[in-house]
């Protein structure tokens, strides 16, 4: 028998749900018809049968209004609009990736070179830079040499863009990090 160590999550919705028809069961609402016509409060029984009259559905736009209000709507054609409105929304929005460099106190000079040069890559790219130094052996006795390279480091990267340091060099257990990114 296969075991599945890795359970399938669902797709979230990416629309929030909006209540329509029978599933509105508030005793009054705000009407507004298919033209942008406001109908006044009614009770939602009445404002369901004219809806079902003029063939549409009594969709609920703004439940936290008082009283709630709601629309004459082709359904189908809201959800999808609203949809639709969503992704162009996510496609606009602008990812920002954390990238990682990684030194190391022995290193020498040509491979701290081709770090800074990935790095200035990454920050022109305008991502954020994780810089860290992970101590071994007899270099944890010695931290105070990791937060040297990375300040210096920072400062050689600082010579080429104006950097924002997110989060200042810290030393945690075997670890020496710093966060920076390019001001805008």
């Amino acid at each position: 028998m296969r075991i599945h160590y890795r359970r399938r999550t669902r797709s979230k919705d990416i629309a929030p749900r909006y209540r329509a028809n029978e599933q509105i069961r508030i005793p009054e609402i705000r009407v507004i018809d298919e033209d942008d016509n406001s109908l006044g409060v009614m009770k939602t029984a009445d404002a369901l049968a004219l809806a079902k009259e003029r063939e549409y559905d009594l969709v609920e736009v703004s439940p936290k209004a008082d009283p709630p209000v709601c629309r004459f709507l082709d359904l189908g054609a809201f959800k999808y609009q609203k949809e639709k409105e969503l992704r162009q929304q996510k496609a606009r929005a602008k990812k920002i990736e954390t990238k990682g460099i990684r030194l190391s106190v022995k290193m020498g000079e040509h491979d701290l070179e081709v770090r800074k040069q990935k790095a200035l890559d990454f920050l022109k790219a305008g991502q954020k830079l994780k810089i860290e130094i992970i101590l071994r052996g007899r270099e944890k006795a010695h931290g105070e040499l990791a937060i040297q390279r990375i300040k210096g480091f920072i400062e050689d990267l600082g010579k080429s863009y104006e950097l924002l340091i997110e989060q200042e060099v810290k030393r945690q257990r075997g670890n020496v990090s710093a966060t920076v990114g390019r001001k805008s």
